[in-house]
């Protein structure tokens, strides 16, 4: 209550009551021995993304997945599926093109990561020279500012909303400014949040104009995956709507 008197949702648009609510399951938090089968069935039960987690075991203190896992995942998988993948890697340019060659619909790099000759903007040149779509990422410790320049180039920007790493960590209320912000400049963006993002958090981002909704253990630990998608999705468009009643 204290953080919804202190910053007001921003007005919403014609172009942000457009946006889609967009609902993508980390599967960092699936059955990893039967990752094919849980991405269906959240798909079936309504995800429009599928979100995987890519960690190099330098960038961030853990290890997952690569390219030979999304590309038997891309195989497993309906041609449409959506892959949302986030590279938390040391050198995000050096996995442009596997990714591509694996299936990645998007390609999501850290700001923090170290950049390529030509810098930020040359890495957004080359992953969509490969067919992907672009987002940027910022650390919870990292300002906004840093990235405002490269967001009319990115189709996303993804809001960390814990320590980039691990799935389970409590939700951190006080990045909420940043999506804030991000939505006041840019009403048309696809604006993503990652960590925490419950049935309980949401609304607090949902508020402020977060669209795309990544969510890991409150899917896959609950006994009603589909509900708790619903919950997500209906947040975000509820919270579209009223703000267009009070626009």
């Amino acid at each position: 209550e204290i953080f919804k008197q202190v910053t007001p949702p921003p007005k919403t648009t014609k172009a942000m009551a457009t946006l889609q609510a967009i609902i993508s399951p980390s599967l960092l938090s699936c059955d990893l021995s039967n990752m094919s089968n849980d991405a269906q069935l959240m798909l079936n039960l309504g995800a429009d993304w599928l979100h995987l987690d890519v960690m190099d075991g330098h960038f961030v203190p853990n290890l997952s997945f690569g390219p030979p896992v999304i590309a038997a995942l891309r195989k497993a998988l309906p041609a449409e599926a959506y892959l949302d993948v986030h590279l938390m890697v040391t050198d995000p340019h050096f996995w442009i093109k596997p990714m591509a060659d694996a299936g990645t619909n998007s390609f999501t790099f850290h700001i923090e990561s170290k950049m390529p000759s030509g810098g930020i903007a040359a890495l957004i040149h080359d992953i969509k020279a490969h067919g992907m779509k672009v987002g940027i990422s910022l650390k919870p410790s990292t300002p906004l500012s840093e990235i405002l320049p490269y967001v009319p180039d990115v189709d996303l920007v993804l809001i960390m909303c814990v320590e980039p790493g691990f799935s389970g960590q409590s939700f951190m209320a006080d990045m909420m400014p940043k999506v804030h912000q991000l939505r006041t400049l840019f009403p048309n963006l696809n604006i993503s949040v990652d960590g925490g993002l419950s049935p309980s958090t949401v609304d607090a981002a949902s508020s402020v104009g977060a669209n795309v909704i990544v969510s890991a253990s409150a899917i896959f630990g609950s006994k009603d995956p589909g509900a708790v998608i619903q919950t997500l999705r209906s947040s975000v468009e509820n919270a579209q709507l009223s703000g267009l009643a009070h626009a």
